[in-house]
């Protein structure tokens, strides 16, 4: 699978799901609540089996101290993050009661059962270890500074980037991990649902292109990405509102890149694109020489596409028909006084199929 290098900022924007408060006055709220689901950034493996051992929090307190920490108890379990691409999310915390205060850092705990399957060079799985650096567990916490308050639900996603988070150690086998993880408020954000076509297309990458508005550096502007599914669905999570063109990319080189343009996202919303994104075949071209013709005869060379696509050739005989969608064509090549030529030509994806020609004067 091609790569695509993502470039994602952490953005922590914060409004509430829902609230449990009573219209009448004095009654009493709710504690307040947090969910925290996991999503994955695509990365080119096979499996990248991670153990989740706990979500904690820190409240009213930004500092690096390992005191204070608050267990989420999120189930102690292995998951295979590259299951959590094309709108799926795997469900750590589920409306557990916390403090109203500053939610001040979030902390995803691994353990080190963690693996990386890879192909070999014989297109076979191969598993490796995932080596964790001592200070593992410090280079996931992620700053979140947001105000919570009794009655309110929140719900957060964190975004394990695993091309990011793996490290190959120069010449050696040794593979490391270092996570590298984003957190949202999916309230702060809205979500893109869509599908892509063809099926021999599938599996596609789709994304979007954020601009940091709020930053006049370029390279601040950060991507949203997801895998489609077996289905071609697909969901971008932790999308800004705004109004972007969504981008559809296959695995297969034969297909060009597609796109949906001004696609809306409300905050708190998800907007569903109402048709699929179609990926065509990348287009090929027709070109060649067309030689024994006099000067200043004008030559034309057609095809019988569904636009009967027709160019002339220049000075010296020279031609060149663009985009032209794969298939099965008759390109014919005429000029006044000499016997018309005709050609059967099949045309590959990105294929330039070369055609000459010498006309020969009519007797």
């Amino acid at each position: 699978m091609k790569n695509l290098k993502l470039i994602i900022p952490l953005f922590i924007l914060s409004l509430f799901v829902s609230c449990n408060d009573s219209n009448s006055d004095g009654a009493a709220k709710s504690a307040p609540t947090i969910s925290v689901r996991l999503v994955d950034n695509p990365g080119d493996y096979e499996a990248v089996n991670v153990e989740v051992v706990d979500v904690m929090i820190k409240m009213d307190d930004d500092s690096d101290s390992d005191e204070g920490w608050i267990s989420l108890e999120a189930n102690n379990e292995t998951v295979n993050l590259l299951d959590f691409t094309g709108g799926i999310s795997k469900v750590l915390v589920d409306r557990f009661p916390i403090p109203a205060g500053t939610l001040s850092q979030m902390r995803l705990v691994l353990g080190d059962g963690n693996t990386i399957v890879i192909k070999d060079e014989n297109d076979e799985d191969e598993t490796f270890d995932l080596k964790t650096p001592s200070a593992q567990q410090s280079g996931l916490k992620v700053k979140i500074d947001v105000l919570i308050e009794e009655g309110f639900t929140y719900d957060y996603v964190l975004d394990f980037d695993v091309e990011k988070s793996i490290v190959h150690a120069g010449n050696s086998s040794n593979i490391i991990l270092k996570p590298v993880l984003y957190a949202s408020a999916e309230v702060s954000s809205g979500i893109i649902e869509g599908t892509v076509e063809p099926s021999e297309a599938l599996p596609a990458m789709v994304s979007v292109l954020v601009d940091d508005m709020g930053n006049e550096d370029p390279n601040d502007d950060f991507i949203v990405s997801a895998n489609t599914d077996e289905t071609g669905a697909f969901a971008l999570w932790g999308v800004p509102a705004g109004t972007y063109e969504v981008m559809a990319e296959s695995t297969n080189s034969d297909y060009a890149v597609g796109s949906a343009m001004d696609v809306v996202v409300v905050n708190g919303e998800i907007t569903t694109i109402p048709e699929p994104i179609v990926l065509m075949l990348k287009p090929g071209t027709i070109s060649g020489t067309v030689s024994g013709v006099a000067e200043g005869v004008t030559i034309s060379i057609a095809i019988d596409d569904a636009d009967t696509t027709t160019v002339e050739a220049d000075a010296e005989g020279k031609y060149l028909i663009e985009n032209v969608a794969p298939g099965d064509y008759k390109v014919t090549i005429s000029a006044e006084g000499y016997v018309t030529q005709e050609f059967d030509v099949t045309i590959d994806p990105d294929e330039d199929e070369v055609v000459d020609a010498t006309l020969a004067a009519v007797s």
